[in-house]
C-alpha cells in the first residue's frame, strides 16, 4: 500500500483521528484537567469535577470542531478536482476540448487527471485533424470544375459546390432550396435526366452552343436519412478531343491502307504499260489479277469502315438457340461450352451473328489452338452472358485499356473496327461488352445481352 495513495491517506487520517480521540480522552480524564480541577478546589474555588458523561460530551465538544476542520483540508482538493471534471465533461460535451486540469497529486487521483489530460489532447488532435481534412475535402469539391449537389430525401439541397451554383443558380447559394423546383425551367433532358436513377449523358443548348454533360447519380442513407448525390460533368472539350483523337486514327489507318493499295497498284499499272509497249501480252493478265486483288482489297477495306458508320438500330425478336448456332457454325469454327440455355434469346440476329463472328475470327488470328476457341452461353439474372474464349497470349495491360476504341487494332493490317464493332452493337442493344485475360492463359470476351425485352 502506497503511503501516498488514497487508501493509505484514509488510513494515516484514521490513525490520527484515533490519536487525538486518545489524547483529548487523557487530557479530560488524567492530565491536564483533573490537576487543574485539584489546583482549584485548593484554591477554596468549589468546580465540580467532570462526571463520565460530562467527559465524554467534553470530548465531544473539542473533538467535532477539529473533525471538521480535518475534513475540510482533506475533501476541498477532491472537491475541486470533482468540479473541474465536471466542468471538462461540460466542455467536451458542447465541442470544446481544450480544457487541461492542472497536475498536482500523485493518488489514484492524479492518475485520473493525467489520463484526462492525454484524452482531451487525443481529442484535440483529432479534432484539429478531422477540421483539417474537412477543409481539405470543402476546397477540392468547391473548386472543383464538377458540378456536384446533395440532396436529403425531401429533394432538398443539402450542399453544393460553386460549379453547381452558378450552374443552376447564377452563383448563389442553393442550401435548403427544392431541387425539383430548381430546374422546373431547364431544359427537358437535364431535368429527364435528373429524374431517372441511372446514369445519363445529356445535350442541352447553353449560351447559343450546346453543351454535353455526364451525370452521375447515387443514393445513400447518411446520418440514417436517405440522400442523393448527382454530379454533372461538362464533357464537351472531352468527347471533341476523343473526336479528333478518333479522326485522327482513322485518317492514319485510312492514308496507311491507301499507300498500301494504292503505291502497288500504281507500280502495276505502270509495269502494264510498259509491257504493252513492248508487246508482251502474255504477262497483262497477271497484271491484272494483281490490280483487281488490291483493288478488292481496298474496296472490303473502305466496306467495313462504311458498314460502321451506317450500323443500322438493331431489331432485337426471339431467338431460338439450336438453329442460330447452327447457323453459325457455318460461318466460323467453334466449341460449344456448357448446355444450352432453354430460355430463348431477345437480340438482332444479324448484328449479334455478325459480333461473334468477329469474335470468334480474333480468337483463331490469336494464336490459339483450334480447339481451344469456345463458345459458352450463361444466363445470370436478366442478361445472357455470351463468352468468347481462346488459349491466345492474352492482352497486356495497356491493349485491354484501348482495345474497344474504335479504329485502334495491334494489327499491322487490321481496321480496329471488329471489337469496336461488337462494342457498338452491344451497347444499342442495352448491354456490354468486356475483355479480361484467363488465369491458365488466353483471353476471354463477354457479351451481356438483356434476356428479355422488359430487361432490355
Amino acid at each position: 500500500m502506497r503511503l501516498r495513495s488514497l487508501e493509505g491517506r484514509l488510513a494515516v487520517l484514521l490513525a490520527l483521528a484515533a490519536l487525538m480521540g486518545a489524547l483529548v480522552y487523557i487530557g479530560v480524564t488524567s492530565w491536564p484537567l483533573p490537576q487543574t480541577l485539584k489546583w482549584l478546589h485548593d484554591a477554596h474555588m468549589d468546580v465540580p469535577g467532570p462526571t463520565p458523561a460530562g467527559g465524554i460530551i467534553i470530548c465531544a465538544i473539542v473533538l467535532l470542531p477539529l473533525c471538521w476542520w480535518l475534513g475540510h483540508v482533506v475533501m476541498e482538493p477532491v472537491k475541486r478536482l470533482l468540479r473541474a471534471l465536471e466542468s471538462a465533461v461540460a466542455s467536451y460535451r458542447d465541442g470544446d476540448f481544450s480544457i487541461s486540469i492542472a497536475l498536482n497529486r500523485r493518488d489514484e487521483l492524479g492518475d485520473l487527471i493525467r489520463v484526462h489530460n492525454e484524452l482531451g489532447q487525443t481529442l484535440r488532435e483529432q479534432r484539429q485533424n478531422l477540421a483539417q481534412r474537412e477543409l481539405l475535402l470543402d476546397t477540392v469539391v468547391q473548386n472543383t470544375p464538377v458540378a456536384l449537389v446533395l440532396t436529403d430525401g425531401n429533394g432538398r439541397v443539402a450542399y453544393a459546390n460553386i460549379a453547381a451554383r452558378h450552374l443552376f443558380n447564377e452563383g448563389r447559394s442553393l442550401n435548403g432550396l427544392h431541387f425539383g423546383t430548381l430546374i422546373e425551367d431547364a431544359p427537358e433532358a437535364l431535368r429527364k435526366a435528373t429524374e431517372g436513377t441511372e446514369d445519363a449523358l445529356f445535350s442541352v443548348e447553353m449560351d447559343g452552343s450546346e453543351e454535353t454533360f455526364h451525370l452521375s447519380q447515387r443514393a445513400f442513407r447518411l446520418q440514417g436519412r436517405p440522400h442523393r448525390l448527382q454530379l454533372f460533368r461538362r464533357m464537351t472539350r472531352e468527347l471533341s478531343r476523343q473526336e479528333v483523337a478518333a479522326w485522327k486514327r482513322v485518317i492514319r489507318v485510312v492514308s496507311h491502307e491507301l499507300n498500301n493499295s494504292l503505291a502497288p497498284i500504281s507500280s502495276l499499272a505502270h509495269s502494264g504499260a510498259e509491257l504493252a509497249r513492248r508487246g508482251d501480252v502474255q504477262r497483262l493478265p497477271g497484271v491484272f489479277a494483281t490490280i483487281g486483288e488490291r483493288a478488292r482489297h481496298l474496296h472490303g477495306f473502305i466496306d467495313g469502315y462504311a458498314r460502321f458508320a451506317k450500323l443500322p438500330t438493331p431489331r432485337p425478336v426471339a431467338i431460338e438457340w439450336r438453329p442460330f448456332l447452327d447457323g453459325l457454325a457455318l460461318h466460323c469454327r467453334f466449341q460449344l461450352s456448357g448446355d444450352i440455355p432453354p430460355q430463348p434469346g431477345w437480340f438482332d440476329p444479324v448484328q449479334i451473328e455478325q459480333v461473334l463472328i468477329n469474335l470468334i475470327k480474333n480468337a483463331h488470328e490469336s494464336g490459339s489452338v483450334p480447339e481451344g476457341v469456345t463458345l459458352a452461353l450463361h444466363p445470370v439474372g436478366h442478361e445472357l452472358r455470351i463468352e468468347v474464349a481462346d488459349r491466345g497470349p492474352g492482352m497486356s495491360e495497356a491493349v485491354l485499356a484501348q482495345a474497344l476504341l474504335p479504329f485502334y487494332s495491334t494489327k499491322r493490317s487490321g481496321t480496329g473496327l471488329g471489337l469496336a464493332l461488337a462494342r457498338e452493337i452491344s451497347e444499342a442493344h442495352g448491354g456490354r461488352i468486356a475483355l479480361a485475360n484467363r488465369e491458365d492463359g488466353g483471353l476471354r470476351v463477354t457479351l451481356a445481352l438483356p434476356l428479355t425485352a422488359a430487361s432490355a
